[in-house]
């Protein structure tokens, strides 16, 4: 009996992710975001750009994702605005970062990064936007649903560029930045850039119904 009350211990330990964070653990409570938002055990998160097939980003880390996103952290629409040498695309280098704010999220907040990730992805992914219909000639706004693995995407997006703008040509690091718009998203905070265009979008859709 002792040994196997011993085992799921030791499975939990071995679902640490580079040995550090237990990603096991992480539960996520929005119901449309479960399917798209993957927690799978990997001890080095890294697809090597294998996972190419449609709608391939649901079988994507979600660890890998914010990763990748880093990568590319000037981009703003279809314009790529600025290049960073602290994001140059080397996944090593962009890990390292990502890592280096869930340090700092777990000496603020006491609480797994990972699940204050995940929780910041709930609370700044919007569940309305505003396209452009043509109709008679005309171009009008139309309020749409947000697909779950857009609504990540866009989380995920604009977590990064609020932390992006809030380091580029200042003192403070991207990592600490990075961290900072995590917790605050996570928090629902008016500091976060992430969770003040969720409720932008939201009020535009809303206005366009």
């Amino acid at each position: 009996m002792k040994a196997e009350m011993e085992n799921p211990s030791e499975e939990r330990e071995e679902q640490k992710i580079f040995g550090l964070y237990d990603i096991g653990e992480v539960v996520v409570t929005d119901p449309g975001l479960k399917g798209v938002i993957n927690l799978n055990y990997k001890l080095v998160i890294k697809s090597h750009g294998r996972i190419r097939e449609r709608f391939g980003k649901a079988n994507v880390n979600i660890v890998e994702r914010l990763v990748n996103t880093i990568s590319i952290p000037g981009h703003r629409g279809k314009k790529h605005k600025v290049i960073t040498n602290w994001a140059t695309g080397k996944y090593n280098k962009n890990m390292g970062t990502a890592l280096e704010a869930f340090k700092i999220i777990h000496q603020k907040t006491g609480k797994n990064p990972i699940q204050v990730l995940v929780n910041a992805i709930e609370k700044g992914s919007p569940r309305d936007e505003v396209t452009m219909i043509q109709y008679g000639g005309a171009r009008y706004p139309q309020a749409v649903d947000c697909s779950p693995l857009r609504r990540v995407s866009l989380a995920l997006r604009n977590i990064v560029h609020g932390a992006h703008d809030k380091s580029f040509n200042k003192k403070k690091p991207f990592a600490q930045s990075l961290a900072e718009e995590i917790i605050a998203t996570a928090s629902e905070s008016s500091e976060s850039v992430a969770f003040t265009k969720k409720n932008e979008l939201e009020k535009q859709a809303d206005a366009a119904r």
